[in-house]
């Protein structure tokens, strides 16, 4: 997990850095200042990765709760079904093999043939599967995608 937030923490980082750059090689703030707008960059570049660190934190934390919410998904807690058996097996085999947690699993009504996962942390994810790749693709192809999230 350290290793994603440090991978986190840098990419924002080199984006106020590269924007640090290129405003200064623009000479945006020398123009502002001939247009007699009082603007410090170094601050604006400050407030900007607070608020760009903050929002992606945020958007994070409730990416799960958001991604159920808005897609309908329905969790699968028992399996009422053989697909929803093999789904289950499936998400668990390949959580196994990755090393990581059994995420929750669940089922989306959509025609198009579509799975994502989300999450915070990589042992409580969510893996969300549309009920049209389930009826659009084998079970070889759908571990696929699967494998993929």
């Amino acid at each position: 997990m350290f290793k994603r937030i440090a991978l986190f923490v840098v990419t924002n980082l080199a984006i106020v850095l590269v924007l640090g750059v290129v405003l200064n090689l623009l000479g945006v703030d020398r123009l502002l200042d001939e247009q007699g707008v009082g603007l410090d960059l170094a601050n604006l570049i400050v407030f900007a990765a607070v608020f760009g660190f903050g929002g992606s934190f945020i958007s994070l934390a409730i990416s799960k709760w958001t991604a159920k919410r808005l897609t309908g998904a329905r969790v699968i807690g028992h399996p009422s079904n053989e697909t929803e058996t093999w789904l289950m097996q499936t998400v668990g085999r390949l959580a196994q093999s990755a090393g990581i947690g059994m995420p929750e699993v669940a089922i989306y009504d959509a025609p198009d043939i579509n799975a994502f996962a989300t999450g915070m942390r990589r042992n409580n994810a969510l893996v969300a599967v549309s009920s049209g790749l389930l009826r659009g693709m084998n079970r070889d192809q759908a571990e696929a995608v699967l494998a993929h999230e």
